[in-house]
């Protein structure tokens, strides 16, 4: 993938990925799939963040599953986003804008607590 991609080119690449995991799905997920799975993601993310951050016991350490933990960290933080954008998709939300709009927000709020 191009590294100066923007944003909304990387959300389409994805929403492109998806229609190819789509063609090869068992049963059409729907939205409700979808959230199951982003659940299931957030978990897994959070079990590498526990052992990195070293709240599990030491033996875990050993585990093949936690060898490589910062490319997991990344690979639960990729599958929790490409499910984001699957679910955006399905309700026609443009991330992009939702983003934008979002931080826009925010960065007002902090304007007015600055006054």
């Amino acid at each position: 993938m191009d590294q100066g991609k923007s944003f909304q080119a990387v959300v389409n690449d994805t929403v492109g990925l998806i229609k190819e995991f789509e063609k090869r799905e068992q049963k059409p997920w729907g939205v409700e799939g979808a959230m199951i799975e982003l659940m299931k993601q957030v978990g897994e993310l959070s079990a590498c963040v526990m052992m990195k951050e070293k709240y599990y016991l030491k033996e875990r350490e050993l585990s093949p599953k936690y060898k490589n933990i910062e490319n997991n960290i990344g690979d639960e933080l990729y599958d929790i986003l490409t499910l984001t954008v699957r679910i955006a998709d399905h309700y026609g939300i443009d991330l992009e804008e939702e983003c934008r709009k979002e931080i826009k927000h925010s960065m007002d709020i902090f304007e007015k607590d600055k006054k």
